[in-house]
C-alpha cells in the first residue's frame, strides 16, 4: 500500500472495485488495479471492508506493524483458499492449490480417514477439511487473522442468514426484481481489460447470460460452443439459435469423445485436489482458450437458484407428501426391504425411509451421493462416519428452515456439490489453461433475494420458469422448452476397454497402500468388469482418480 504497512497476495475479481475506488478519493492509487483497490479500503475499514467487496476472491494481506495476517474467501467460495497452521512450529501456510502446500515441506504426506471416507461418499472432501491431514480449507464468506501464532476465524456472511428482509408482493414485481439484479450481476461481470466471450450451451441458463450481455453490450458478444458429430448430445443447432438471434461472434468447437480420451493425461495432471469430476471442464477450458478467450461468462449456477434439478422438485414433494407423518420406527421396514437390492438408488431410497426425520440435514446429503452408506459400509473396516455436509447443515437447521422448501435445497447444495465439486472443478481445470470464468448466477446480492422467494413464485412449472419470465420475451420457446440434453463421456464403455489397463492399474495401487478393504474394493472393481451387482462407473473412476493423484504427489 502507499504507507507500505500492507502488503497483499491476492486471486480472483473484484467486480464492484470501481465503484469502491470512487469513495476512497482520499488514497493515492499507482495502479489502475482492483488489487490495490482492496488494500486502500482495508486501510480504511478494517475487516469492514470485507462488507463492499463484490467477486471471487481468496486473498491475504500482511500488517508489518501488527505482525499479523489477515485472510479472506468469498462469499460464495468460488475461490479456494488452502491453510494449515503448525502452533508447535509456529508455522502458518496458506495457497490457492493444495499441490502449493504438499511441496513446501510444511505438510506430512497423510490422508485424513475422514475426509478419504468423504470422498468416496461424495467425490470430492467438503469444507473446511481437505484430503490432506491438518490441512484445512477457508470456508466461504469467512476471514481468520494469524497473530501471535494463533489462528482464528469469523463468518462475515452466511447463506442462511437473513440479513436483509425482501417483500414478496407478487409475481410481476418478483420477476422484475430478478431481471434487474440478474442484469446488474451482468454488468459488473463485463469490466475485463482482456478478450471476453461467454460459454454457450443452448441451454437455459448459458442462452440467458448471452441474451443479458448482448442486451447491455455495444459490440457483438464473442461466443462459443462445443459441438459433436453425433447427434444424440450435440447441442451446437439450439446454441446458434442464440447466436443468431443476438447476432453474437459465435465459434462452434468440434470435439470428438476420442479427444476426450486423448486429454485425460493431461487432465489429470491438472488435478490439483482429487474429484471425480471436471475432465469435461478441463477440455473444454482448453478449447476456448485457444480460441483466443481469456474470460468466459458461464451459466453455472442457473439450476442451484431457481430448481432446475429434478432433486428440488422431488424434496419439495417429499416435504408435501405423507412420509413425514410416517414415525420413523414405522418407516424402518420398508427401509430395510429396499436396503437389500444391489442397485444405489433403491439403497438410498432405503436412507430416505431411515432417516431420523425428513428435514434438508438429513435428506440432501443423500441425493448427493455417489455411492450409498451400504457400498460404503463394504469399503471400509470400520463403519460410522459423520460428513461434514450433515454437521453443517444440521448446525444451522433452525436457520434453514426458515426459508421457502426450493431454497433449503438450494443451500444444501450451495454449503454441498456446487461449491465444493462444480465451483472447485471449474476453478481447477479452467486455470490449468489460464482461463478465468466468471458466474453471474452466483452474485451475492441475487443470491439473498432468490433465496427468500416463496415456492408460489419459484416453483418450476417449466424449467426455470421464473427466470425464463423474468426475462421475457430474451429466451425463444424452442431453447425453453427443448429436451435437456448434455455431453456424456462414455466412461463405461473406456473403462472396460480402452481404460481398462490403466484403471486396473490404479485400483491395485490403492490396494497396496491399504486405505480400503482389499477384498470389497477389488471385487467391486471385477463386479463393473462383469457388469454385476449395480456397480457403475461412476463407483470406481473417483477412486482411480485418487489413487493417480497419490502417485503424482508421492502421497
Amino acid at each position: 500500500d502507499r504507507n507500505e504497512r500492507y502488503t497483499i497476495v491476492f486471486n480472483g475479481e473484484i467486480y464492484n472495485f470501481k465503484e469502491i475506488k470512487e469513495t476512497l478519493k482520499e488514497y493515492s492509487f499507482k495502479t489502475d488495479s482492483d488489487t490495490e483497490v482492496i488494500l486502500a479500503a482495508f486501510e480504511k475499514y478494517g475487516v469492514d471492508s470485507l462488507n463492499l467487496l463484490n467477486g471471487m476472491f481468496a486473498f491475504a494481506i500482511w500488517d508489518k506493524f501488527e505482525q499479523s495476517l489477515f485472510v479472506a474467501r468469498d462469499r460464495i467460495g468460488v475461490k479456494p483458499f488452502y491453510f494449515k497452521h503448525d502452533s508447535d512450529k509456529e508455522i502458518f501456510i496458506f495457497a490457492s492449490e493444495l499441490r502449493s502446500l504438499i511441496d513446501s515441506g510444511f505438510v506430512r504426506k497423510e490422508i485424513d480417514d475422514q475426509s478419504l471416507k468423504e470422498y468416496t461418499m461424495f467425490q470430492s472432501v467438503y469444507s473446511p477439511r481437505t484430503i490432506l491431514k491438518d490441512v484445512y480449507q477457508l470456508e466461504a464468506g469467512e476471514y481468520g487473522i494469524f497473530k501471535q501464532n494463533k489462528f482464528e476465524t469469523k463468518t462475515y456472511w452466511a447463506l442462511d442468514n437473513k440479513e436483509k428482509d425482501f417483500e414478496f408482493e407478487d409475481q410481476k414485481s418478483v420477476e422484475k426484481n430478478v431481471k434487474e439484479l440478474f442484469y446488474a450481476s451482468i454488468e459488473r461481470r463485463l469490466v475485463s481489460d482482456v478478450p471476453l466471450g461467454a460459454f454457450l450451451s443452448g441451454g437455459i441458463d448459458s442462452s440467458a447470460v448471452v441474451a443479458v450481455m448482448s442486451d447491455i453490450s455495444d459490440s457483438p458478444v464473442n461466443t462459443f460452443t462445443v459441438g459433436f458429430d453425433d447427434k444424440t448430445f450435440d447441442e451446437s443447432p439450439y446454441a446458434q439459435i442464440i447466436a443468431d438471434k443476438f447476432q453474437t461472434n459465435h465459434q462452434v468447437i468440434k470435439l470428438s469423445p476420442e479427444t476426450f480420451l486423448e486429454e485425460l493425461p493431461n487432465a489429470l495432471n491438472a488435478v490439483d485436489s482429487p474429484s471425480g469430476d471436471g475432465i469435461n471442464t478441463y477440455v473444454v477450458a482448453k478449447a476456448t482458450k485457444e480460441a483466443g478467450i481469456t474470460v468466459a461468462l458461464s451459466g453455472l449456477g442457473g439450476d442451484e437458484l431457481f430448481a432446475g434439478y429434478d432433486y428440488f422438485v422431488n424434496w419439495y414433494k417429499l416435504k408435501n407428501g405423507i412420509l413425514p407423518k410416517i414415525p420413523s420406527s414405522l418407516r424402518k421396514i420398508p427401509a430395510k426391504a429396499l436396503g437389500f437390492a444391489s442397485n444405489s438408488k433403491y439403497q438410498r431410497l432405503s436412507e430416505v425411509f431411515e432417516a431420523e426425520k425428513v428435514s434438508i440435514d438429513k435428506i440432501y446429503p443423500i441425493t448427493r451421493e455417489v455411492l450409498s452408506k451400504k457400498k460404503l459400509d463394504k469399503l471400509f473396516s470400520t463403519n460410522g462416519h459423520k460428513f461434514g455436509i450433515s454437521q453443517i447443515l444440521e448446525k444451522n437447521l433452525n436457520s434453514i428452515e426458515n426459508f421457502p422448501l426450493l431454497s433449503q435445497y438450494t443451500i444444501g447444495e450451495l454449503h454441498g456439490y456446487t461449491q465444493n465439486v462444480l465451483l472447485k472443478d471449474t476453478d481447477q481445470f479452467s486455470m490449468a489453461s489460464a482461463l478465468e470464468v466468471r458466474e453471474p448466477f452466483f452474485d451475492y446480492e441475487l443470491v439473498e433475494y432468490v433465496l427468500q422467494i416463496p415456492d408460489e413464485f419459484k416453483y418450476p412449472k417449466y424449467p426455470k420458469s421464473l427466470l425464463v419470465e423474468s426475462l421475457s420475451p430474451l429466451l425463444p420457446d424452442e431453447i425453453v422448452h427443448r429436451k435437456k440434453m448434455g455431453f456424456v463421456i462414455p466412461w463405461q464403455k473406456w473403462m472396460r476397454n480402452e481404460l481398462k489397463s490403466f484403471c486396473g492399474e490404479k485400483i491395485n495401487n490403492l490396494i497396496e497402500r491399504d486405505l480400503f478393504n482389499s477384498d470389497a474394493l477389488l471385487r467391486q472393481w471385477n463386479d463393473f468388469q462383469e457388469n454385476k451387482n449395480g456397480v457403475l462407473w461412476s463407483h470406481l473412476w473417483h477412486l482411480i482418480v485418487l489413487s493417480d493423484w497419490l502417485e503424482r504427489n508421492e502421497i
